[in-house]
């Protein structure tokens, strides 16, 4: 998952004299949800940036309180990070393009952090590759945890000495840092659950009483009409520069279903032999299911005689048929989508129903358990490339290789899921994977043509 937002870089002015070493760290507070801070009505404006700064780097360090200096360290596959690497990465971002550019009198935590901790941004520097980050065991989650704070520190400074117009100018970065966070919070728990599934211990990443999920309703259908429509964001708040510009598409006439295929409706697939009926996939989709053995979504276990436990972040358990079906890659959905006689909605169309059914995506929590009842229960797959709207340019500077770079060989998809952080999403948010990719918290929603 991937995302960059429409900054201007801020300018290297600040105020002379500035020790942010010494600044003395504030408690954490609870704040404003990220992407909603509005700079440039004084103190207040700058209070409220804090606060929301503080809110969200308070997040991922309870994210993660639960877990080992052994837990933080394993790498279970290339895609994924350790959780260590996570915390020290979201500090990099900010020492890299806030405090280094303009504070002057900042020292970096440690020089060699740039090489370690940078994940794609060619225009920084030269980087650790990522299939080998599960390597670093130096330096140790401890000594990770104290660059932290150390760029906490620096940045409350930061935040409170800069003069206004600075501010101002310096906000959409700092925003943008913040909501890259929030992704560094959901990947955490994407890659520990997948480290966690392969340790012959199965631990649980946090002990819960999970309720069975209430029987699902019939899956009904909302139909639209043919139009010219507009999609993408624009007006005030925060989003990433790939979900714009808005703009002007066609849709012919389409019916979205009402909510997200189940556990049980996908294991019908599975017990009409949907792994072993090539008619159902892309080609690349059946390459993928030969060459991998997929006989079910990953997680799910076969129990015999038609019945499947899966492992959640609370442990392993009996699967719910009414929950939605989650772990599941673009051709597996596809595949699935086919046999029911439908198809998977463009992102257009995707869209269009949620504007329609006023689905702002939001949540109040970060679940680790997917519930059609909790309303936003797995990133939906879309059957749309990832490719930029017209009009879209990059920002400058490195910070512009956040997202364009990537429109190439992956699938959009929609919505947001249990472990998205609260606020981060919109109807416009555009998270993106390749086809294959199976541990991100991905489920399926039908669409057909009216």
């Amino acid at each position: 998952m991937m995302g960059g937002g429409t900054i201007t870089p801020p300018p290297r002015s600040s105020p002379q004299g500035l020790d942010v070493n010494s600044a003395t760290e504030r408690a954490m507070d609870s704040g404003a949800s990220a992407g909603k801070c509005a700079v440039g009505e004084g103190d207040s404006s700058r209070r409220a940036l804090l606060l929301q700064y503080r809110k969200v780097r308070a997040e991922t360090e309870a994210l993660v309180a639960g877990l080992s200096p052994e837990d933080a360290q394993i790498q279970s596959m290339p895609d994924a990070s350790p959780a260590k690497w996570h915390l020290a990465h979201t500090a990099w971002f900010f020492e890299t393009f806030l405090l280094i550019p303009n504070a002057p009198g900042y020292a970096p935590f440690d020089p060699v952090f740039g090489y370690l901790f940078n994940s794609y941004y060619e225009a920084v520097g030269p980087r650790h590759a990522r299939p080998q980050r599960g390597l670093i065991t130096r330096p140790s989650l401890d000594h990770v945890k104290a660059y932290r704070a150390h760029v906490d520190v620096a940045m409350g400074a930061l935040i409170e000495a800069l003069p206004e117009t600075d501010l101002a100018a310096a906000a959409p970065l700092i925003t943008l840092g913040l909501n890259h966070e929030q992704q560094h919070q959901e990947l955490i728990l994407m890659d520990i659950k997948h480290a966690f599934s392969c340790n012959p211990l199965e631990p649980a990443f946090r002990d819960r009483t999970v309720s069975a999920e209430p029987p699902a309703a019939p899956l009904g259908w909302n139909t639209f009409d043919e139009g010219l429509r507009r999609i993408g964001h624009e007006g005030a708040g925060f989003a990433f520069d790939n979900e714009g510009p808005r703009h002007r598409v066609w849709l012919d006439a389409f019916a979205m279903a009402d909510r997200p295929v189940t556990a049980g409706e996908y294991a019908a697939f599975i017990a009409d032999g949907g792994y072993t009926r090539p008619e159902f996939w892309l080609s690349d989709g059946w390459a993928a299911v030969r060459r991998n053995g997929w006989t079910a979504p990953l997680y799910w276990h076969d129990e015999g005689q038609g019945g499947w436990s899966v492992f959640t972040l609370a442990g392993r358990r009996p699967l719910d048929p009414h929950a939605p079906v989650c772990h599941v890659s673009l051709y597996e959905a596809d595949a699935y989508a086919r046999w029911a006689g439908a198809r998977l909605p463009t992102e257009a169309e995707w869209e269009v129903a949620a504007e329609a059914r006023a689905d702002s995506t939001a949540s109040a929590t970060v679940d680790l358990h997917t519930s059609l009842a909790g309303g936003r229960a797995v990133w939906e797959w879309t059957g749309s490339a990832y490719l930029p709207y017209p009009g879209f340019h990059p920002a400058e500077g490195a910070v512009g290789e956040y997202n364009g770079k990537f429109m190439s060989g992956q699938m959009v998809l929609r919505g947001g899921a249990c472990v998205t952080p609260p606020g981060h999403t919109r109807i416009t948010y555009r998270n993106f994977f390749p086809p294959e990719a199976r541990w991100a918290f991905s489920g399926i929603r039908l669409a057909r043509d009216a």
